[in-house]
């Protein structure tokens, strides 16, 4: 894949990203093998990975290699899991920013500041709580979306996009959970893509969309705590507008693969075309998504098992089948200003599939 310089923006006519945050990497990583010892085991043929033995905590200790060939699996694959992590969240925000570091990220990104974060929040600005508890009280992403829809299908999305610098990685620990009920589901965009029509993915790649979460501010309304509108993790994401504009199908430069970059979370409107042919396209693009469970990988949670995933190339879905107490722990580094390049290719043409 072309450098992402500003003579290759010229060139290749790249769609989207920003000058001031483009990664640091000029071609795919490549997986060396540091992890082949660890018993694993692929979750479904297109998405998920899980690994036994291999903890967090001893991969920060480990050389840089290791952890590029876990963020080139965690690209590759979409997600993988860790079982029964003994890791706290400061190592969690400590092995994030390797993580995205050494997969490329921009220097101007860290990892993010959630606008509904609370000030002086005991675990750091850069932990997001994930609680069940709290979404009783009104607060986040599910409360909004639940006033519009009974499908649980409706809480498809991808982390943060709405900011100008989205989240490149995020990483969730559980470790308060129900005796059953709570799984998480996750998709490839990847998958999304490759279903397109070549028609269809040529119309697509000259569009943009429109992410917009401005409904956080009733949320932070409601639960009495201001919008943080100082740098969220980049210097791009500031302000009070939580609206940002990103290529519809998107070039991730870790594997070089394209992507399905829309949400239903997030994305409200397709650019360049007028609204009646945006709300066609939307539809029929979030009906894949949450309509071929064979692009899916279903994951049920044990106490303190963590799952790190790439966020501009998957969406996830939480399941509210429980009503006793399920909560963790969350962060998300930033990675570059969405870009799409022509000279990318697709997983399934890039794999020889």
């Amino acid at each position: 894949m072309p450098s992402i310089t500003e003579d290759s923006v010229a060139d290749f006519n790249i769609v989207g990203g920003h000058p001031d945050s483009r990664p640091t990497i000029t071609r795919p990583l490549v997986y060396s093998g540091t992890l082949d010892g660890f018993e694993q085991n692929d979750l479904t043929p297109t998405i998920g990975r899980e690994y036994y033995g291999l903890q967090i905590r001893d991969l920060l200790k480990w050389d840089d290699q290791a952890v590029k060939d876990l963020a080139a699996t965690s690209e590759q694959r979409g997600v993988v899991f860790l079982r029964n992590q003994d890791v706290t969240p400061i190592e969690m925000k400590d092995f994030m920013i390797r993580l995205s570091t050494l997969a490329g990220c921009p220097t101007s990104s860290g990892l993010h500041v959630h606008p509904l974060t609370e000030e002086g929040s005991e675990l750091g600005d850069q932990i997001s709580v994930i609680s069940s508890e709290k979404q009783k009280k009104g607060g986040g992403l599910t409360h909004q979306l639940s006033d519009v829809s009974r499908f649980a299908s409706i809480g498809w999305h991808s982390d943060i996009t709405f900011e100008k610098v989205p989240s490149d990685y995020a990483m969730l620990k559980i470790h308060t959970l129900p005796k059953t009920g709570g799984d998480t589901l996750w998709t490839s965009g990847y998958e999304i893509y490759d279903r397109l029509s070549p028609a269809m993915q040529k119309f697509l790649e000259g569009l943009t969309a429109t992410h917009d979460a401005n409904f956080f501010h009733d949320e932070a309304e409601r639960l009495g705590n201001p919008l943080r509108k100082g740098i969220r993790g980049s210097p791009l994401n500031q302000g009070a507008d939580l609206k940002a504009v990103h290529p519809v199908v998107r070039t991730n430069p870790v594997t070089g693969w394209k992507s399905v970059f829309i949400n239903k979370g997030f994305t409200k409107r397709i650019n360049g075309v007028t609204k009646d042919e945006s709300d066609v396209l939307l539809s029929y693009l979030f009906n894949l998504v949450t309509q071929n469970h064979d692009a899916q990988v279903r994951f049920k949670w044990n106490m303190n098992d963590c799952a790190i995933w790439d966020n501009r190339s998957t969406l996830h879905c939480a399941t509210y089948d429980y009503s006793a107490a399920r909560a963790g722990d969350r962060v998300a580094s930033l990675g570059e200003a969405p870009y799409f390049d022509p000279e990318s290719k697709g997983r399934k043409a890039a794999l020889g599939l």
